[in-house]
């Protein structure tokens, strides 16, 4: 990639506190510094106290603030809201102040950078003269649903009332109720903080003349869906994962909230033959009930292949996987883990399907590492995500739930069988896997759309700014 060698360029980015939000942006980061542009990260001391190193290149810094909290919120997910609205106040006053501070020092910020959920800190740029934009973490169909959501669509969002209904919307699939993120359907004036986070974000660029925003996919995988709005642009820059997996020696480069113990699992993978193992994860929030863990556990059993599965620790330091009834039968098939290198993991010849909630940076990861899904998402923007997997990328199945959302362990057994087995089903899935690797590649070369894309976007409106 070229390197622009503007001294003056400085961007600040300002990440949502969370594991999802991070890692893309640290990778989207070192593109930046490719390029010449300094950068600062910012984001609140809970998470940053929570990683446990950070990635030390020269044109990084790091700028964490309080949000009042500072790892010690002790509320449920219900009364989340306010270490949010916490998080904002408090972030609001520090980037407002760091940018001064960096103006008086002679280091001053001439653009600023943010993820989702946080618009606020777009409104703090605006306040001090700074240009901004969105860097949006989820795929580019999903920001196309909630801009229908919140513009000339909204109606039609709050009179489907049936779950069998096909709601037709221009550039994306035909989706019933079950494909749409979470927040969809809500009302907006439910004071559910991240629907209103969204509707001003929707309100924010309507506001702008020719609003641009960053986007963490690549145009091949979503051609259509990034280009079907005529009132925003939207630039595919990704993917941006924690490894960069055109080069073997980037694995380090990320920042981890939850701490690898031990990486005994590679040696365990090395000795596994290609394709035979079963990678199973639910990402760094996902919360899976034991009774479901459970069905997991038996399913495993019942197609009698290897895996590794990364069972988090509870909040409390319990160990899940203890309550599990066939944990002795568990531990003679496969591995059990708290955390791990999920890039490298998924890179490994030994791993044929990945059984994930369905976040974007593990449905990202896994594309481009070209290995087949077994999508069990659970909410927010996974649903849309596996969807997408199965009816549009075809590279995997969705696991269908039974009453009360639970997965049987039949459920799984099957489809794990379809995507590692050798019927024709599982080829086609394994063919499009490798599909979207090679094409998630091209992406991200020198002369790749996303790599081209980010160049041109930084020479109009973050290079320029400081010239």
């Amino acid at each position: 990639m070229e390197n622009f060698k503007n001294e003056k360029s400085h961007v600040l980015i300002a990440i949502f506190p969370g594991q999802g939000h991070i890692n893309p942006s640290l990778r989207f980061s070192k593109q930046l510094i490719k390029l010449g542009i300094k950068v600062t990260l910012t984001t609140s001391l809970t998470a940053f106290n929570k990683i446990k190193k950070l990635p030390n290149i020269q044109g990084l810094s790091f700028a964490p603030f309080s949000d009042g909290y500072d790892g010690k919120f002790k509320g449920s997910f219900d009364e989340y809201h306010l270490l949010n609205s916490s998080i904002k106040s408090h972030g609001s006053e520090f980037i407002f102040n760091l940018i001064k501070l960096n103006a008086k020092n002679g280091t001053p910020f001439t653009y600023v950078i943010y993820t989702i959920l946080m618009d606020w800190a777009g409104s703090v740029a605006k306040k001090n003269n700074i240009s901004s934009t969105l860097f949006w973490t989820q795929p580019a169909t999903v920001f196309d649903i909630y801009y229908y959501r919140f513009t000339d669509y909204s109606d039609y969002f709050k009179n489907c009332d049936s779950k069998d209904k096909i709601i037709e919307l221009p550039g994306l699939p035909p989706l019933s109720q079950i494909d749409f993120p979470s927040f969809v359907f809500d009302d907006v004036e439910c004071n559910n903080w991240a629907v209103e986070s969204i509707k001003r974000q929707i309100e924010i660029l309507n506001s702008e003349k020719n609003p641009r925003i960053l986007v963490n996919t690549f145009d091949d995988l979503e051609f259509d869906p990034l280009r079907i709005l005529k009132n925003v642009t939207m630039v595919s820059i990704g993917p941006s994962i924690l490894s960069n997996f055109l080069d073997d020696c980037d694995n380090s480069f990320g920042a981890d909230m939850i701490e690898i113990s031990s990486k005994n699992y590679m040696e365990w993978l090395d000795l596994r033959p290609n394709g035979s193992v079963i990678y199973i994860a639910f990402g760094s929030y996902t919360e899976i009930s034991s009774q479901m863990m459970g069905e997991i556990g038996q399913g495993l059993l019942k197609c009698g292949r290897p895996f590794l599965w990364v069972i988090r620790e509870g909040q409390n330091g319990e160990k899940p996987e203890e309550k599990l009834s066939c944990k002795d039968e568990l531990e003679e098939r496969g591995k059990i883990v708290r955390w791990c290198s999920q890039v490298e993991v998924l890179k490994h010849p030994s791993v044929g399907c990945f059984l994930t909630h369905c976040g974007w940076n593990s449905t990202l990861e896994s594309i481009a590492c070209g290995v087949p899904l077994v999508a069990c998402p659970i909410w927010n923007d996974q649903v849309c995500n596996a969807k997408l997997v199965q009816d549009v990328w075809k590279n995997g199945v969705r696991v269908n739930a039974g009453e009360g959302g639970i997965v049987e362990r039949d459920e799984f057994e099957r489809c794990i069988d379809i995507v590692m087995g050798g019927g024709e089903e599982g080829d086609v899935l394994r063919k499009n896997a490798n599909k979207w690797r090679d094409l998630a590649k091209e992406a991200m070369k020198e002369n790749g759309s996303s790599n081209v894309n980010l160049k041109t976007y930084a020479n109009e409106f973050i290079l320029d700014r400081c010239c």
